[in-house]
């Protein structure tokens, strides 16, 4: 059974890991070739858009995809909604693998925000110095404020404009707990600003904003098509990916 896993995330190397192992199965992996040096999976790895709903789906039959594992990233919101488009079309069994979100804790200052824009928006009210880690995209909604002052890190450093005032830090998670303190610390932050991306890899800033009182806006996760296949952890896909070869 021939396998396309939409990848990109920890999830989706684990499960390209797992199957690679297994008789039976062909995996390809798919990244969509933002970050300019990826953590590879195991196994056939293809990087790059597909050209929308009509060219994944002439990928699909092309390579005789028999089934579509979707383990982006959880605000990969455009690339989810092709799949579940492509894969409706070609009456192909489609899976999205989401981790949980994560939930607040007894202390936290969480304010929860729809999007990007209202983000932006939320944290011109809050304080002068930000800490925004919502990775290389849409940096630039925060651009046109000209009064407050950011701490960005992420993996790649962003494209197009930036907010005057700022510090670019590049870095890969995991983060430890004790690290991020200081960090809020040593930048006096009065505000993180976060993508409800959930996992362990970069929990460790709610953690330290916690300790400091600090409020986070946190930014919701775009919804997945309605009717979607959600599991929440590889053993469940990977139960259901046997079933289908089956």
């Amino acid at each position: 059974m021939k396998t396309l896993i939409l990848g990109g995330t920890r999830e989706a190397r684990e499960l390209a890991a797992i199957a690679a192992g297994e008789q039976g199965f062909d995996i390809v992996s798919s990244l969509a070739g933002r970050v300019r040096d990826p953590l590879l999976p195991v196994g056939a790895v293809r990087v790059g858009g597909f050209g929308g709903v009509e060219g994944l789906r002439k990928w699909l039959v092309d390579n005789g995809i028999d089934t579509v594992v979707d383990a982006t990233h959880p605000f990969a919101g455009i690339i989810s909604a092709n799949a579940a488009a492509a894969a409706a079309d070609l009456r192909l069994p489609l899976v999205h693998l989401r981790r949980p979100g994560w939930s607040e804790q007894h202390g936290d200052r969480w304010i929860r925000v729809p999007d990007l824009a209202a983000a932006a928006k939320t944290v011109a009210e809050l304080g002068n110095r930000i800490f925004l880690t919502i990775g290389r995209q849409g940096v630039g909604t925060f651009a046109g404020l000209t009064s407050q002052w950011f701490l960005i890190r992420a993996i790649d450093s962003p494209a197009g404009a930036l907010p005057p005032q700022h510090e670019l830090l590049l870095a890969r998670g995991p983060f430890a707990i004790e690290d991020e303190v200081q960090l809020l610390a040593d930048r006096r932050i009065d505000v993180l600003v976060t993508k409800d991306s959930g996992g362990d890899q970069t929990d460790a800033k709610l953690t330290a904003a916690r300790r400091a009182g600090l409020p986070v806006v946190m930014i919701d996760r775009p919804p997945l098509p309605e009717g979607a296949a959600i599991m929440e952890n590889v053993a469940q896909v990977w139960d259901w990916l046997r079933s289908a070869a089956e």
